[in-house]
């Protein structure tokens, strides 16, 4: 669509990169703004923010690395161009995951409640992030002769172009945004810590597995190339979300 919104002079700013800091900045106030009503140490929150941008981050730029491992290493400069595409959500989620879990243990927070807190501004940054992925043209679907097919033109595109494509990266973004309201909703009528988390990792699993049956761009398969790497993550995070949220509410009736 437009991989370049705009440019300061000859400094051209990336739609992918803008729109994923967007996602982290409007997160970070629904996050500190949750956090005020419940109380939690403002000083607390940002910390853990930061953290866990950082890594998640890190960790999905990695992920992206190693399923496109041969085109990097034969120009590897290219892994530090973040601003122009290539995150795989589920690297940062997981690794995102890892270092929250260790900030709250290191300072005694409240794991699960903190997760439930953040869980929201995560589904509302994906919706922002994968906006972004639209205008850069990565994640592209498979070609469709369906009415809302889209069509990339502008050659800085990373979507090949005058090609009609289903809008994955539209399927997501709704996706993210449904999710999001969803959990909202369920906030008021949760039955204990952990739920509102677990829930988002279930629901985005199973809707992520099914948007890359439409996917089309190179991403990476397992399994003699049955499966792509995002949809056998998928299965693993659906299993553990239904197994988590069946212990943590047993554990809540003990």
């Amino acid at each position: 669509m437009c991989p370049i919104l705009f440019r300061f002079g000859d400094f051209p700013v990336y739609a992918y990169g803008f729109f994923i800091a967007l996602g982290f900045v409007t997160g970070f106030v629904v996050a500190t703004w949750k956090a005020r009503k419940e109380g939690i140490p403002f000083e607390r929150v940002v910390d853990l923010f930061f953290y866990t941008l950082f890594s998640s981050l890190v960790g999905a730029r990695i992920l992206f690395i190693l399923i496109n491992l041969d085109s990097y290493l034969s120009a590897p400069f290219q892994i530090f161009r973040i601003w122009e595409g290539g995150l795989v959500f589920y690297g940062g989620l997981v690794l995102a995951l890892a270092t929250a879990l260790w900030y709250m243990r290191w300072h005694r927070l409240p794991v699960w409640e903190m997760a439930d807190l953040f869980t929201p501004s995560i589904a509302l940054g994906l919706f922002l992030g994968r906006m972004g992925c639209f205008f850069a043209g990565c994640c592209y679907g498979k070609e469709t002769a369906l009415p809302w097919k889209v069509t990339f033109t502008n050659p800085e595109s990373l979507a090949p172009l005058h090609i009609p494509f289903h809008p994955t990266q539209l399927y997501d973004a709704a996706n993210g945004l449904a999710i999001f309201f969803f959990l909202l909703w369920m906030e008021r009528r949760k039955r204990f810590h952990g739920q509102i988390f677990w829930t988002f990792v279930l629901l985005y699993a199973v809707t992520r597995f099914l948007i890359e049956i439409f996917r089309g761009d190179p991403r990476g398969f397992l399994l003699g190339s049955v499966l792509s790497t995002s949809q056998v993550i998928g299965i693993a995070l659906a299993i553990a979300s239904l197994f988590m949220l069946s212990y943590l509410l047993k554990a809540k009736r003990r």
